[in-house]
């Protein structure tokens, strides 16, 4: 079980309001106010249905994500493409998840406005997500 919730602030219920978080023991929880009952939803559901949605849609633009980073490092040669390809190959959930992500990439995430809202059963019922715009 995940002992940090790894989208803290960024998760809201059917009704836009934020979801706080909560650790349960050593287990991270998302805390959503049903009308004054708090149910508490394993943060580690709710993060792995999101972070699958992540992996899949960098695999279907792995091109484009292998470029960018190539850019971003202000390389272009071989072998760092070769590097980033076999890390993209590597990927690990549990690793993901045991890490967390960095508050200011959180942070980031919301102010290009990721968001994601799940109803009071800890379904994922959306996910708000900037996009690529088109080249036109």
């Amino acid at each position: 079980m995940a002992n940090r919730a790894l989208f803290e602030g960024l998760v809201y219920d059917e009704w836009d309001r934020p979801v706080h978080t909560a650790l349960i023991g050593n287990e991270a929880s998302y805390v959503i106010d049903d009308d004054g009952f708090l149910r508490h939803i394993d943060s580690e559901d709710i993060d792995r249905h999101v972070l699958a949605l992540f992996l899949s849609q960098l695999e279907d633009n792995r091109e484009m994500a292998v470029e960018q980073m190539l850019n971003m490092m202000g390389k272009d040669d071989l072998f760092t493409k070769a590097a980033i390809d076999a890390q993209l190959n590597n990927v690990d959930m549990d690793q993901i998840l045991a890490q967390g992500i960095p508050g200011q990439a959180r942070d980031m995430l919301g102010m290009v406005g990721f968001r994601i809202k799940i109803n009071v059963h800890g379904e994922v019922i959306a996910i708000d997500q900037p996009s690529v715009p088109d080249e036109d």
